[in-house]
């Protein structure tokens, strides 16, 4: 029995020793390999390998899985040994490696630039046989300086690098755009064999070097050097861009003056108000009547008389009363229209005549009143369609008398007024009160055939005229003095039910 269980235990124990064999000795089944740094290196295994690959030490190698080719890429990082182990797609170990990662002077070199300039855009840094090379081009232009800069410590690195054509059409546009937005609107940039073309024509050399200052001004940093280093892609020595311009000798014709439609309306307000209140009071008496003699005699004492019947009558024996009120309300609005160039002064006239006339007969005398108004405007362009309008107003009103009275107003004024926007000018506001007292008899009586026994009289008369003048001004860029006449005549045009 005991013979047995030794059997037994020494049968499991050559079962079990190539296992303990193989797992107790991780470095009995790698495979050596050895890694650069800064370089690549492929391994092509023989199985598709599982996406999960796990690589002792990630600082000293970095990998890069292709199932498609059954390959492994590799890139050194840093100096030093580690393991890589692969798997395939049912998760059993099938390959395991030995990385032995070494650092030479160029892969240092690869190191030391990946850090200064891996977060520039578009670059590619290596080694292609014995030299390290810095190539690739550039999407962000000012990068070309740092990148520049920083090659300069490293003289024996080869220069490959160059901007990438999309930024160089990025950068001629805004070449374009600056160019035009400073009065050098004929003139267009494109890129021509990695050259920036300046064409199209310009009316003097002092623009020709204007555009060329701008040119300038946009070119990225360093570019004209980087072109035309001698261990560069591009060896042909050149400018970065060539001057095309054509300078037109000709007299620039001189631009259209700018069309303004003025449109005034004078708005005048006018009001009045009268009242009348008289109180009149005369008895009359009659002839047809005696007569009553209060004398002195010759003692010195005094006598009366009286001849005939004492009789008369007394008329108007009651007082009259006479009161009245009138008020009047005027609103009168006269608008005009005139078109003017720039700079140039223009007027618009409107009056009115009022004729009056004085006394009767050999004495009547006539005479007219003039009212209304005058402006003279000149208008002057400036920026984002705001208008300066030189203005001079002159205001005629008369008052409402029987006699008229003319009246002159002026005001003379500048303000800033954009297209198709209206201002008032100016007001000019005229009061008159007047009151008279027991100047006029409210009642006036014919006295016949009688005498006044007394007369008493008490009036007052109120009066108050009040006149308002408003202008409104509207300016209007306009292209040509044809603007607006379809409205006109259409307003003249028969209508037709």
């Amino acid at each position: 029995m005991l013979n047995k269980f030794f059997v037994i235990l020494f049968s499991w124990i050559l079962i079990a020793l190539p296992a303990f064999s193989q797992d107790g000795d991780p470095n009995e089944s790698l495979k050596e390999v050895e890694v650069i740094v800064g370089l690549e290196k492929i391994i092509t295994l023989d199985f598709v390998p599982n996406s999960v690959i796990k690589i002792a030490n990630e600082n000293l190698v970095s990998y890069q899985l292709v199932p498609q080719k059954k390959q492994i890429l590799l890139t050194g990082i840093k100096a030093g040994d580690t393991t890589l182990t692969v798997r395939d797609l049912a998760g059993d170990i099938k390959a395991r490696y030995l990385l032995k990662v070494t650092a030479s002077d160029q892969s240092k070199v690869v190191v030391q630039l990946k850090e200064l300039l891996g977060d520039v855009e578009g670059l590619e840094i290596g080694i292609k046989g014995d030299a390290v090379f810095v190539g690739g081009q550039i999407v962000v232009p000012s990068d070309i300086g740092k990148v520049v800069v920083i090659l300069e410590k490293y003289p024996d690195v080869l220069r490959l690098v160059e901007l990438s054509p999309q930024t160089q059409l990025v950068i001629a546009k805004k070449m374009q755009d600056e160019m035009q937005k400073s009065t050098l609107r004929d003139v267009t940039v494109r890129v021509v064999n990695g050259t920036f073309w300046i064409e199209g024509v310009v009316n003097s050399q002092e623009e020709s070097n204007k555009a060329e200052q701008i040119a300038r001004a946009y070119l990225p940093d360093q570019i004209q050097n980087l072109a035309r280093r001698t261990d560069a892609v591009q060896t042909t020595k050149k400018p970065p861009f060539e001057n095309l311009l054509t300078i037109n000798t000709k007299p620039k014709p001189e631009p259209l003056a700018k069309l303004f439609k003025i449109t005034a309306q004078f708005v005048e307000l006018t009001k009045a108000y009268d009242k009348t209140f008289g109180f009149s009071w005369t008895p009359t008496i009659g002839n047809g009547g005696g007569s009553i003699q209060v004398g002195k005699t010759g003692s010195g004492g005094v006598a009366t008389s009286s001849q005939g019947t004492l009789a008369a009558t007394i008329s108007n024996l009651f007082p009259k009363l006479n009161s009245a009120k009138s008020a009047g309300h005027a609103r009168v609005v006269q608008s005009g229209v005139i078109i003017v160039k720039d700079n140039v002064e223009g007027a618009i006239n409107k009056t009115s005549k009022i004729p009056y006339a004085i006394g009767t007969g050999d004495n009547l005398k006539s005479g007219t009143a003039v009212s209304g108004f005058e402006l003279r405007i000149t208008p002057n362009m400036l920026q984002e369609e705001k208008i300066n309008l030189k203005m001079v107003i002159s205001v005629k009103a008369t008052t409402g008398d029987s006699v008229p009275t003319e009246l002159d107003n002026t005001v003379n004024t500048q303000i800033i007024v954009k297209s198709q926007e209206s201002a008032v000018v100016g007001g000019v506001v005229q009061n008159k009160f007047t009151t008279d007292y027991d100047r006029d008899p409210p009642v006036q009586e014919t006295i016949e055939n009688g005498s006044a026994l007394f007369s008493f009289l008490k009036s007052k008369k109120y009066s108050t005229n009040r006149s308002q003048f408003v202008i409104f001004v509207t300016p209007e860029i306009i292209e040509s003095a044809s603007s607006g006449a379809q409205e006109v005549e259409r307003k003249f045009r028969k209508r037709s039910r």
